[in-house]
């Protein structure tokens, strides 16, 4: 299938998109509802002005999504969608939302062509504006299979065992250091928080999470990376923009030789949005949910 091409909306800004504001529920399969927003702005913000130094996805979870067969009977699945962090753009996920219900009364021939429909649109909205050098993967659960799905927190030492006192609420990098070098050697841990919480960009609505970090190099002072981590809770930004923010104040604060960073937020409309950034090639996590999400 080949994809919706709407008009250019490649300088798109978050203040343009449908958050916030009044929304017409459309529910005729319409692919121009999909807003990108470029990744460009925020990521110069962090010190990215070229390639950036990670690899890595926003793996999505759609939990509403449903449309008709021919028949016009009812089908429904979830859908776990693969967005690569190389894309030029997001999908604000309010639009994505709005696109994903208007498939609720459209007919389509069988699931392979609303997972076709899908892998086309999403793809032709992250790379608008570029060549497209990959697809965007899309996966449909069906009913029968919802049970296999499992629920898992994520593994590691928890940060918030730790009895801190926090004082500061917007991102706060210089809290971040390594131990002394002279007494420690280097480490390899992943360390894991549930208090990531900061704010939609647009609306200031309460964005809940929790943070997986994993890294080898000098030991990261672990009070003062959850002081770090907590600092975000007034802090207003995209999922993927905080993730990418959190991963280049420890790439750059504390120096490790590697170092990876995945958050799973909690679903809000139906979605759940779960950024993974690394410095080294390596598979995807999973996309397991959470208790939470």
């Amino acid at each position: 299938l080949e994809p919706i091409h709407p008009k250019d909306q490649a300088m798109n800004t978050p203040e343009q998109s449908q958050l916030g504001k009044a929304s017409a529920y459309i529910d005729q399969y319409d692919a121009s509802l999909l807003f990108p927003i470029p990744r460009a702005g925020k990521r110069a913000e962090i010190g990215i002005t070229g390639a950036a130094p990670f690899f890595g996805a926003d793996l999505w979870t759609a939990f509403e999504l449903s449309w008709l067969n021919q028949r016009g009977k009812p089908q429904v699945a979830l859908a776990h969608i693969t967005v690569p962090c190389e894309t030029p753009n997001i999908v604000e996920s309010k639009s994505f939302k709005l696109y994903l219900n208007s498939f609720n009364n459209t007919r389509f021939a069988d699931a392979a062509e609303v997972q076709a429909r899908l892998r086309a649109d999403i793809t032709e909205a992250v790379w608008r504006g570029a060549t497209v050098q990959s697809s965007v993967g899309v996966k449909l659960i069906a009913p029968e299979k919802f049970d296999m799905e499992p629920v898992h927190e994520l593994d590691g030492l928890s940060l918030d065992r730790l009895d801190v006192e926090c004082t500061q609420y917007q991102p706060a990098p210089e809290l971040l250091v390594v131990e002394s070098v002279d007494e420690e050697a280097p480490v390899t841990e992943v360390l894991v928080s549930n208090l990531l919480k900061s704010n939609c960009l647009v609306t200031g609505q309460p964005d809940w999470g929790s943070v997986q970090i994993s890294y080898s190099g000098l030991p990261i002072n672990q009070e003062g990376l959850l002081k770090y981590l907590v600092s975000f809770r007034n802090h207003n930004e995209f999922h993927e923009q905080c993730v990418e923010r959190i991963f280049m104040d420890i790439w750059t604060r504390c120096k490790p030789v590697k170092l990876a960073v995945y958050a799973r937020y909690t679903r809000r409309g139906g979605l759940d949005i779960n950024p993974f950034r690394t410095s080294y090639p390596q598979p995807l996590p999973g996309n397991v949910r959470t208790a939470r999400q």
